[in-house]
């Protein structure tokens, strides 16, 4: 049977896989700037005998594995390629050789399960039906987002998929486990930057100057009814501000403050909502306290939402391969992926790979200085993908 036989590939694969991601950790690039990544990349697919490759957003990559009758149906499989700007904390003989830079949201893992997946799906094609379009894809981290580039590059045509799947690694799942949802399930994400501008002066001489501090704080803490306020409970909302610089000293009051943070949320028209109700906020404290404001909304990436029948059918297929007790049903979660622009565009399916292991210390969160994952998630994310990719050419 060709799930049998893509098991004892994926299985067979394993260290090389393994390999693959230690390579990829030790060797981060960031967004955009994926150059030896990228190289890598072709490089490897090149050695499978893996052809027609075509370069897309400069330092993406996109191949067709053919299986008989390849017009018949078309899924494609996406990874990303790109690290964050983190200084790992772990001693691990693959630890980052970049200072500074770490795959630190297991992008390295995701990469090197395509490449696994790909091998296995072409030492299988002349066994399924269809075409499998592999999608490397860089700057997944950084806005505009290097899937929305992808697309602008015509990555989903000639040809265009009929859907697109895509693997996350998740820590708070313990390895051998995946984890599906059906509909919305990530947030959108829009980037916040605030200049708050008032006037300086001497600490001790409130009465002379105009308090950009004391106006940023009314400001933040007014924003939050945006939130709590503002928004219907049945639309979940985070505002967050994770950067404030208000560059003076214990008696010096600066002329500017600078705010940085982010929104996020699940509905369209509550998002432009939402936006036209922070600039009518800001600017009515800011002014009435008698400052100026800048306020910048950069629209990020739009809210992540799994077609629910090719994720149902998605679901079946994990189940069918890794037993139904390994097979778990996922929150919402508001983090962004820009996976969402790909899903807007054809139905997709975004699901995550379980990597946690307490008994080894493996418990970091993503974007932290400390995340690693199991690497025995690495045969299932690898075999996974692929009979993935395979079951859904199976169904008409």
């Amino acid at each position: 049977m060709m799930k049998e036989r893509i098991k004892a590939l994926a299985e067979g694969l394993k260290q090389e896989v393994i390999e693959n991601r230690r390579h990829l950790h030790q060797n981060p690039e960031l967004s955009y700037k994926e150059y030896n990544t990228a190289k890598f990349v072709k490089e490897k697919l090149e050695s499978m005998g893996i052809s027609g490759l075509e370069q897309k957003a400069d330092t993406g990559w996109t191949a067709c594995i053919k299986g008989k009758n390849p017009d018949k149906k078309v899924i494609a499989l996406r990874a990303d390629m790109d690290a964050l700007p983190i200084l790992e904390a772990n001693e691990v003989p693959y630890k980052s050789q970049n200072p500074g830079v770490m795959h630190a949201c297991g992008h390295d893992a995701h990469t090197a399960s395509l490449l696994g997946a790909a091998k296995i799906l072409n030492e299988v094609k002349d066994s399924f039906e269809g075409t499998v379009k592999l999608i490397f894809q860089p700057g997944e981290e950084l806005a505009p987002g290097g899937a929305s580039l992808m697309i602008k590059d015509k990555v989903l045509e000639n040809p265009r998929p009929n859907g697109i799947i895509g693997q996350h690694v998740m820590p708070f799942i313990p390895v051998g486990k995946v984890g599906f949802r059906e509909g919305i399930y990530m947030a959108s994400a829009d980037e916040l930057y605030i200049t708050v501008k008032g006037k300086g002066g001497h600490g001790a001489m409130p009465e002379t100057f105009i308090d950009p501090v004391l106006i940023t704080s009314h400001l933040i803490v007014a924003l939050q009814q945006i939130v709590s306020r503002a928004a219907s409970p049945k639309v979940p909302s985070v505002l967050s501000f994770g950067k404030v610089i208000a560059n003076g000293a214990t008696n010096v009051i600066p002329n500017e403050v600078k705010v940085e943070g982010t929104f996020r949320t699940l509905n369209e028209p509550w998002r432009a909502k939402a936006h036209e109700k922070m600039l009518q906020i800001a600017h009515g404290i800011v002014e009435g306290m008698g400052g100026e404001l800048d306020f910048e909304i950069r629209k990020g990436y739009p809210f992540l939402k799994n077609d629910p029948y090719l994720t149902r059918r998605s679901k079946q297929a994990a189940i069918d391969y890794l037993g139904e007790e390994n097979v778990v049903d996922l929150d919402i979660w508001m983090a962004a992926e820009d996976f969402a622009y790909y899903s807007q565009v054809v139905d997709g399916c975004f699901y995550r790979l379980g990597t946690r292991n307490e008994a080894k210390g493996i418990i970091s969160s993503v974007h932290t200085p400390t995340f690693d994952i199991d690497e025995d998630a690495l045969e299932i994310g690898a075999g996974l993908m692929a009979w993935l990719a395979v079951s859904e050419l199976q169904k008409s």
